[in-house]
């Protein structure tokens, strides 16, 4: 019998998301409890996220900068729900210099008290709005059971700030980063199919006046919220002194939103696409889109690789040649598994002697054998079918796993595995904390159409329900 490499994901999940995390050399656990190491192949899959993010973050009109890591510890406090929601998470410096600080220092768990402070400096006229900001950078929230990229001590992420002139322009544009930003990078590059909502008042982001959130399905049921997109009203324009002279003359609060999303979409890839062989890596995504390999040296056999490779980058393609015949070919293949890498091309003496390749797809398992001068062109369109192929194979997964029901203890039920939708107006507050006792939440409030209620009370409003990570 083989040796097993991976716990199989029926068996034990948690177990299958760590073995695939240390085997596909991802990341590993820091010094410190909670804290993560970033191996270089996760580092080059968030590089990737991060640089498309960034590109549709620029698009809507954002601009990046940066902010101190440490905020005063009375910044918080300025803004009461804020601080209240934060709390429990805070790493708090009492110490530095080898002396004790006048006031503690916060290290922040995410950066609206701070950019606060600088808009209400900026901002002094509707002619400096709307100011839409964008910084990458790692933020602190204390985890009490930490899990590699899904809840970590410190993470990395990018979170959004912008004021503007109205209540309008604000929502219209947490709107657009929901919708336009968010959604559509989850969709198109990591092939991951979301449902987009609003947070009810119980789950909203602490002092906002409304939430947008997206919610992926994991492969075992439960529910990822990968990215979300606040209004927050005029509160922290109160709190900060953030307002503006109106064209009319008039002084104004400016009014402000903030967004986020962070490493945790690492994990939502990993079990979205992931199998019992794997990592299963979007093609638009991977660091290496084809792994040429070697089986076997021969003459001629590593020229006609290298040339392979060469051709491949020529066509735009992202391929890598794997040369180490040193090391078992089995070995090998199993570490192309394990990362995910959509294609590899097997190329031996025998196969240059056909004058032919082995194409294998990560995404199925499947081989076919095909002429040496036909992969150039026929890569591309394979890496755009398998993209294609992990999105609908998530969608199907995630709607074969949502069921609509009528009341409570049929929603409990069907969050063993998977979602339930019923209508918010029957579950509503107490519905919401009763499956709450539960360890079931309301992850978003969602139309029958898929789109966002413009508020909880609209009609036909369905509650999305399910256990989370």
């Amino acid at each position: 019998m083989a040796k097993r490499v991976l716990t199989p994901q029926g068996e034990d999940f948690p177990r299958w998301y760590q073995d695939v995390i240390a085997k596909a050399e991802l990341a590993d656990n820091g010094p410190v409890r909670g804290t993560m190491v970033i191996r270089p192949y996760g580092y080059a899959i968030w590089e990737r996220m991060q640089a498309d993010m960034d590109a549709r973050i620029k698009a809507a009109g954002a601009r990046n900068a940066y902010f101190p890591l440490f905020i005063p510890e009375s910044y918080l406090k300025r803004e009461a729900e804020h601080v209240e929601g934060f709390s429990p998470e805070l790493a708090v410096v009492t110490h530095a210099g080898g002396k004790q600080l006048e006031e503690p220092v916060v290290v922040r768990p995410t950066s609206e008290t701070v950019i606060g402070e600088y808009l209400a400096k900026w901002v002094q006229s509707y002619r400096d709005l709307p100011l839409l900001l964008n910084q990458w950078a790692n933020v602190v929230r204390w985890e009490l059971r930490p899990r590699l990229f899904l809840r970590t001590s410190e993470f990395l992420w990018q979170e959004g700030h912008t004021a503007h002139a109205s209540q309008e322009d604000a929502r219209t544009y947490a709107e657009r980063i929901h919708v336009d930003v968010y959604a559509a990078f989850m969709r198109e590059l990591l092939a991951i199919p979301t449902v987009l909502g609003r947070k009810t008042i119980a789950e909203r982001f602490a002092g906002a006046t409304n939430t947008l959130a997206l919610e992926a399905m994991m492969r075992d049921g439960k529910a990822l919220q990968m990215g979300t997109s606040h209004e927050l009203g005029q509160n922290f324009a109160r709190a900060f002194g953030i307002r503006y002279l109106s064209e009319a003359g008039v002084e104004e609060h400016a009014w402000t939103t903030s967004w986020g999303s962070s490493t945790r979409m690492v994990g939502g890839l990993i079990m979205t696409h992931g199998d019992d062989h794997g990592l299963r890596v979007p093609p638009r995504l991977a660091p290496v889109q084809v792994l040429v390999t070697v089986v076997k040296a021969g003459e001629g056999v590593l020229e006609a690789a290298r040339q392979l490779v060469t051709d491949l980058l020529g066509a735009g393609v992202r391929a890598e040649l794997d040369d180490r015949v040193d090391t078992p070919f089995g070995r090998r293949a199993v570490d192309a598994e394990l990362k995910g890498i959509p294609l590899r091309v097997e190329l031996g003496p025998r196969d240059l002697a056909d004058g032919s390749v082995v194409l294998v797809r990560r995404f199925d398992g499947s081989k076919r054998s095909m002429p040496l001068t036909a992969v150039r062109d026929a890569v591309p369109a394979q890496l755009a079918e398998d993209q294609d192929a992990l999105y609908a194979a998530a969608l199907a997964f995630q709607q074969e796993r949502t069921v609509a029901v009528a009341g409570i203890d049929e929603a409990a039920e069907a969050a063993r595995t998977g979602w339930a939708t019923l209508p918010w107006a029957s579950l509503g507050v107490d519905g919401e904390r009763k499956l709450a006792e539960s360890g079931i939440t309301v992850r978003c409030l969602t139309m029958p159409d898929g789109s966002v209620p413009p508020s909880e009370d609209a009609e036909g409003v369905l509650a999305v329900v399910g256990r989370a990570y």
